[in-house]
């Protein structure tokens, strides 16, 4: 039976550090959250993130466009926070609405409030090995390993998603954190013999249930990045989850099958518990972090 790496406390371990370091700051830090339109999922994680602010004890400013907005009033709006001295961190949630180009969104938010790091140049300085903003799932990862004292400097690691937000940014920092590193994709030939040869693997393609008993090496450590939900009852028992979607009528499961990783892994992440409570907590440790910078 396999370790259970607990999200939650190494979430709380981490907003605790923050705190002696906001602590220390002339002025709260502040993130500003900009949310257009109404997706509900949006809404649901905008409201868990000025919800972590005010808990820990940053300014938030949530601001919610309408719908309609296009892609230059976002710019301006961008560019009002981008001046503003109480504003440390910028964050829009996507996905945005279709008449809006995200990709010059996300590049007019300045360097220095990129709260998410996404930005091009913190995505340099990431590669660079330089300090910065860092996107924030990945990092949490990376402070998952730490927390539970997992090797890294000379593991073989695999993982499984290329894309700009988690793969290719958790490739990179287990790379500086001297791992041997593999990127798997939809592409891949022979993706469960490549995983299979992981100390490490953390799963982040967004199938569920993707990762079977076949692609993990007896013993590793299986991060489960990914979030699906489920509406199918039998799909819902053939992830042991029967009693949870027969209260609910949906459950949620990782791109990891949950009882092969329990059977085999040495230790994994649960979904949900495992890496989501952690993408929020980077968020804050990003957002103190910039403030440093700005107050220094």
């Amino acid at each position: 039976m396999a370790q259970i790496l607990d999200g939650v406390a190494v979430r709380n371990d981490i907003l605790a550090r923050l705190k002696p370091r906001i602590a220390k700051l002339p002025r709260k830090p502040g993130l500003a959250v900009i949310l257009v339109g109404h997706d509900p999922a949006s809404e649901v994680y905008v409201r868990n993130k000025v919800k972590a602010c005010s808990e820990l004890g940053l300014y938030s400013d949530e601001i919610k466009p309408p719908e309609t907005t296009t892609t230059e009033e976002l710019l301006q709006l961008i560019d009002t926070l981008n001046k503003r001295e109480d504003i440390d961190g910028i964050l829009v949630q996507m996905p945005l609405p279709k008449q809006i180009d995200p990709r010059r969104v996300l590049e007019a938010i300045a360097p220095e409030k990129d709260a998410d790091g996404f930005h091009p140049t913190n995505v340099g300085h990431l590669v660079a090995g330089r300090p910065g903003a860092q996107a924030c799932t990945p990092a949490g990862v990376m402070e998952l390993l730490k927390f539970y004292k997992i090797p890294v400097s000379g593991k073989r690691a695999v993982v499984i998603g290329r894309s700009d937000i988690v793969g290719k940014p958790q490739a990179i920092m287990l790379l500086h954190e001297n791992a041997t590193v593999t990127i798997c994709h939809s592409r891949t030939e022979n993706i469960a013999e490549e995983c299979r040869r992981a100390d490490i693997l953390v799963a982040a393609i967004g199938k569920a249930g993707f990762v079977t008993a076949d692609f993990i090496k007896p013993g590793a450590t299986v991060i489960d990045v990914g979030i699906n939900r489920v509406t199918d009852a039998a799909e819902a028992a053939r992830f042991g989850k029967a009693a949870g979607f027969a209260k609910s009528g949906a459950v949620l499961v990782g791109d990891v099958h949950p009882l092969d990783a329990d059977r085999v892994a040495g230790g994994y992440t649960p979904v949900p518990g495992g890496v989501g409570p952690l993408t929020i907590a980077m968020l804050m440790a990003n957002t103190v972090t910039l403030s440093e910078m700005h107050q220094a």
